[in-house]
């Protein structure tokens, strides 16, 4: 399976993430927490991505489907804010922010067009 280099983007947004949940107590799941639920784990993300971790396409697709199901967090109050962040934002976050996003759009896009 193929693995994808971040982006220094990516690393700092993960890294912000990581710096406002320690701050604020919110956003993101821990591994425990995700665990229970059965789905990934902010935390787990953003340690990987702000160590520059090299990311499986399988992840790469979770991302995808995170940031699709969470776009609607954009509208809450304290998106965006550094002293009173939104959960939403800081879990945005920790999945590598806005750029991210593009990233896992465009590795998955591509990917599927070679397969």
């Amino acid at each position: 399976m193929p693995s994808f280099k971040t982006t220094q983007a990516m690393r700092n947004a993960a890294r912000l993430g990581l710096e406002l949940r320690r701050k604020f107590g919110r956003g993101g799941l821990t591994t425990r927490e995700a665990g229970r639920q059965g789905i990934g784990s902010g935390v787990a993300r953003a340690t990987a991505i702000a160590n520059g971790k090299d990311i499986p396409i399988e992840t790469v697709r979770r991302m995808r489907a995170y940031f699709a199901r969470h776009a609607v967090d954009k509208r809450a109050r304290g998106w965006g804010s550094r002293t009173d962040p939104s959960a939403g934002y800081i879990a945005w976050l920790l999945w590598g922010g806005d750029p991210g996003r593009r990233w896992a759009d465009r590795i998955v896009a591509a990917y599927d067009r070679e397969d």
